[in-house]
């Protein structure tokens, strides 16, 4: 592909929204535009990192509005990418948007309530603001199409895996630019631990993803910020019967009111939870959260015959340094030794025989790239 090609991610989290738009071949984006705390009492609005002033969105496509409004001028954009978190057993590769996309996409709701509502309406809305422009899905999910038949397939009737029940994997984007961007650098067996709001543990042989934690939807793994992750499939039979719940109280229940929040009582928000570690609440919470993300890399260490080097990214990956030195604490006996510090990139030590090491994902540039590719 010849020439400079300027093109537009957009990234709808659950609470979040992101726009940024990229030359591609340049390192840093031209603008990059986020709005935090969609649909909750506190919101702020950032361009380039810089908080620029408290910004309470009620929903994603109002946010959308007034970031887009701050995007240059559309006729200089060449292609828009919308992460996509669930492209379920059709879409397993970045795919460009038609109207029959939209409608199966639709579709695919009840897989990801949480993610995919305000995805799409923001896809909508992108559309038509920028009618002139081709827009393409990036899908989560796509990175683990390489999945082998051992890690995606439930124990479940054939019936049942017919209808496209199977473990497809999330955060595929994230991934795709850690192995993008650290080339030589991934060592041959390593596992990114990618913890934020949605959290996940994916296992890398070569680059190549052979076993994660999420599964059917984002739900499933670990221990999340407002999500339940692995939980007995008896316990949502019983809290139907027993309890008295619905599905769609049960849905909301383990997407919304689980997790760190669930189990503290307090707060989705890692840093609001650690601060009051002298509420057992709390305490647990992070308790909890530490030794299901440790276990998970124990068991995906096996998927791999052994362990290289362990990546922590998302946000609290990123920057709790409290969060990544209990989790390497509990595994040790791998042959993990951590730094005193983790202001580093390599937050292991030089003798450690597993590397540890901080990842600052940007799925911005990895939505670029997916653009760039396409024909």
């Amino acid at each position: 592909m010849s020439g400079m090609l300027r093109v537009l991610a957009i990234n709808v989290g659950s609470s979040s929204l992101k726009l940024d738009v990229r030359e591609l071949g340049v390192v840093a984006p031209l603008i990059k535009l986020e709005a935090r705390g969609i649909g909750h009492t506190r919101g702020v609005l950032l361009e380039n990192g810089v908080e620029l002033q408290e910004q309470t969105y009620a929903e994603h496509v109002a946010a959308f509005t007034a970031l887009a409004a701050r995007l240059p001028k559309p006729q200089r954009l060449a292609r828009i990418g919308h992460r996509i978190v669930h492209g379920g057993p059709l879409y397993r590769a970045t795919t460009w948007i038609t109207d029959t996309v939209l409608n199966e996409l639709e579709a695919l709701i009840p897989l990801s309530p949480l993610h995919l509502p305000p995805a799409l309406a923001v896809l909508h809305a992108s559309r038509a603001r920028f009618p002139d422009q081709p827009h393409a899905a990036v899908f989560d999910t796509a990175f683990h199409s390489t999945l082998p038949p051992q890690a995606y397939t439930y124990a479940v009737p054939a019936a049942w895996r017919d209808a496209g029940i199977r473990r497809y994997g999330f955060h595929g984007i994230a991934c795709a630019d850690v192995v993008g961007q650290l080339g030589a650098a991934l060592r041959p067996r390593a596992v990114l631990l990618h913890l934020g709001a949605g959290c996940s543990a994916t296992a890398l042989r070569d680059g190549v993803s052979i076993d994660t934690t999420m599964g059917f939807t984002p739900l499933e793994g670990l221990m999340m910020a407002s999500r339940s992750g692995d939980l007995d499939p008896g316990a949502l039979l019983y809290a139907q019967r027993g309890l008295g719940l619905s599905v769609d109280e049960l849905e909301r229940v383990l997407n919304q009111a689980s997790g760190l929040l669930g189990v503290s009582e307090w707060s989705a928000d890692m840093r609001s939870v650690l601060q009051r570690q002298d509420d057992p609440r709390a305490a647990l919470a992070v308790t909890l959260f530490c030794y299901r993300a440790a276990k998970a890399v124990g068991a995906l260490s096996v998927a791999l015959g052994g362990l290289d080097q362990l990546i922590f990214s998302g946000g609290i990956g990123q920057h709790a340094d409290a969060i990544r030195t209990r989790i390497m604490a509990q595994l040790a006996h791998l042959g993990l030794q951590a730094t005193q510090s983790g202001d580093d990139e390599v937050i292991s030590t030089p003798s450690s025989q597993v590397e540890a090491r901080i990842f600052h994902v940007d799925e911005g540039r990895a939505i670029a790239a997916e653009l760039a590719a396409l024909p």
